[in-house]
């Protein structure tokens, strides 16, 4: 089994655990809660295990440390939507894993009887096609929602809209390295790596 929770990026001197936001709400908020390696400049990952992370919780916390933010709502470490937000209310989303959330999103039939019949049909494949092509249509506008999110965070203005678009249809076994490289394309300063001393 993967990861199933969800990814938490934001920006404060203080730890992101101190926020309002997981002391006031949902008390499972705060259970089994990992901090990923931090990024230079009080940049910040929370991975939470449990709890239920609600659409307002976003603007919570972007209020709280006055900076752009985002979430990635991560199913099994293989499909996660990306929601970001700026201290001025703008939003963008993109999925990540294309080929994963276009067969979680096809629509069953309601003429199914046996939803096992309808994944082997021919026209389940086909309506993954469709899905498949929908998402793709929509990445350039998601990677320049994803820019200018980046750009309202003060980052270096080096990433490419090209790369964004090429990483947000890149495929990988597990989608936090594929949440974690797309921060790192945007320009977000990478998190230090410490090599095991001999």
């Amino acid at each position: 089994m993967g990861f199933s929770g969800h990814l938490v990026f934001a920006c404060s001197e203080r730890p992101l655990l101190e926020a309002p936001l997981f002391n006031s709400t949902d008390p499972g908020l705060r259970d089994d809660v990992h901090e990923w390696q931090p990024r230079p400049g009080g940049w910040q990952t929370l991975q939470l295990e449990q709890g239920i992370w609600e659409d307002e919780y976003l603007s919570t916390l972007v209020e709280w440390t006055g900076a752009p933010a985002c979430v990635a709502d991560v199913s099994d470490s293989s499909i996660a939507l990306v929601t970001g937000l700026d201290a001025n209310g703008n939003r963008w989303q993109a999925w990540l894993n294309l080929d994963n959330a276009a067969a979680l999103l096809v629509e069953e039939p309601e003429d199914v009887g046996d939803v096992s019949l309808w994944t082997a049909a021919p026209e389940f494949e086909e309506a993954i096609g469709r899905r498949r092509a929908a998402l793709d249509a929509e990445v350039p506008t998601d990677a320049e929602g994803a820019l200018m999110w980046a750009s309202a965070a003060g980052v270096r203005a080096s990433a490419q809209q090209p790369l964004i678009e090429e990483l947000l249809r890149a495929r990988e076994t597990f989608v936090e390295a594929l949440f974690d490289a797309l921060l790192d394309e945007l320009g977000f300063p990478e998190a230090a790596h410490f090599a095991p001393q001999p």
